[in-house]
């Protein structure tokens, strides 16, 4: 026989099923094959390979035969018996799987501020190749940070990654200073993950002398120095404007998720999943979310102007009957959200809930927000789903319905794969 380390030709493959194999013509086997009992199906589900040693057969060419349906032929250079562990043989799949999956992970090093310690966490549990790493964040007696990198030159070669929160223009320069100093310690590659990019919720350049400041924040991200693997990723979510991804300069790769498929994923688990319908407060929600949620019956609300007021009107769709689920980006005071909940309610909702990527609720807003008491739309909302990427809202609202927090920890940790 030839040697076990013989190169396999990929030009012929080896029909599975024994239908395939019926409808090959019958020839003899050639002296250098042997023939394998076929087991039945009942054999196979009952584990007819558990208590046997395990053939590992390094296949030369194709099948000749299969003539009778128990009995088929393989032409092989080699083969070889292996012992078989107490386990069952799926079990051993399994182990090697994650035991390959193991070896092409990229191990991380994540660091984090003091707001995203909790996500930081969530993300680490979510995989083996994710370690924490701690930063100490001190203040001179003027005010200024005091920061400090423990063990710095233990990451050297290391793919790192930096959690933020931007969440108020004190904590930024910090943190900055934090993500600037990172991909100079010699690392393989630097991300930084901003769940909320925060300057642009409500910028609009209406005015001669408007300042962009989602721009500078863009431009400032845009120069972090480069890492030995090269420029920087900034891993952000559902960014608010949509024309703010082109702020970014060439000297950064920006990732751009979503967290609509945690909704997704929880709408499917309710029990009136089937009875779903979508609402969007205006057009601009439904021109960001409606390609991701359009197997759901679509509503669509706008603000018209009566008078000096302008309220919410439904302008496509119909709520009656229905579990409608408010979507949008963000949510800061809460005002739209109340007046489309209310216009749904009054067309005739059974239930109404609302879904926001990020819940920014400045001066605690959240509290206008109640709980429907039982199937009551015209009341209250029976579900408001926010996810973690505003972690000081989430210390606010935690445990108080109808808030429900869906954590970006998995995605955040699939994408520090990429």
């Amino acid at each position: 026989m030839a040697a076990a380390t013989r190169p396999l030709p990929t030009s012929r493959t080896t029909p599975a099923c024994p239908h395939v194999l019926k409808s090959l013509k019958h020839s003899s086997p050639p002296a250098s094959s042997f023939s394998l009992p076929l087991p039945s199906k009942s054999s196979l589900s009952n584990g007819f390979f558990s208590n046997q040693k395990r053939l590992v057969v390094q296949v030369r060419s194709e099948i000749k035969s299969f003539e009778n349906s128990q009995n088929w032929t393989i032409e092989a250079d080699s083969f070889r018996f292996v012992p078989n562990s107490s386990s069952h043989s799926s079990s051993s799949l399994s182990m090697a799987a994650s035991t390959s999956a193991a070896k092409t992970s990229k191990k991380v090093c994540l660091f984090y501020c003091a707001e995203t310690k909790a996500l930081a966490e969530r993300v680490a549990s979510e995989s083996d190749s994710i370690e924490l790493r701690s930063i100490t964040w001190r203040k001179f007696d003027d005010g200024f940070p005091n920061i400090f990198i423990p063990n710095a030159h233990g990451i050297r070669g290391q793919h790192v990654a930096f959690l933020a929160s931007f969440s108020s223009p004190g904590v930024i320069f910090e943190q900055l200073s934090v993500i600037y100093a990172l991909p100079k310690l010699f690392i393989s590659s630097f991300t930084l993950v901003l769940p909320f990019f925060p300057t642009g919720t409500s910028e609009r350049m209406e005015d001669e002398g408007d300042v962009a400041t989602a721009f500078t924040l863009a431009r400032t991200l845009s120069n972090i120095p480069i890492s030995r693997g090269g420029p920087t990723s900034i891993v952000t979510f559902d960014i608010h404007a949509l024309q703010e991804r082109f702020y970014f300069g060439d000297n950064i790769l920006p990732c751009f998720e979503s967290g609509i498929p945690l909704l997704k994923n929880r709408l499917q688990e309710l029990p009136d999943s089937h009875n779903i319908s979508i609402a969007f407060p205006d057009d601009g929600a439904w021109k960001r979310f409606h390609k991701q949620l359009q197997h759901f019956p679509t509503i669509v609300c706008a603000k018209v102007r009566e008078g000096d007021q302008r309220i919410v009107r439904i302008k496509e769709g119909d709520p009656s009957g229905r579990h409608v689920v408010i979507v949008d980006d963000l949510v800061q005071s809460g005002g739209t959200l109340i007046e489309c909940q209310k216009v749904l309610a009054a067309h005739g909702a059974a239930k109404i809930s609302a879904y926001v990527t990020h819940g920014i609720f400045p001066n605690r807003s959240w509290e206008r927000f109640e709980h429907d008491n039982q199937g009551h739309p015209e009341n209250g909302l029976t579900y408001f789903w926010i996810t973690d990427s505003c972690p000081l809202t989430v210390q606010q609202v935690m445990f108080k319905a109808p808030f429900e927090v869906l954590s970006l920890a998995g995605s955040i940790a699939a994408t520090l794969q990429i």
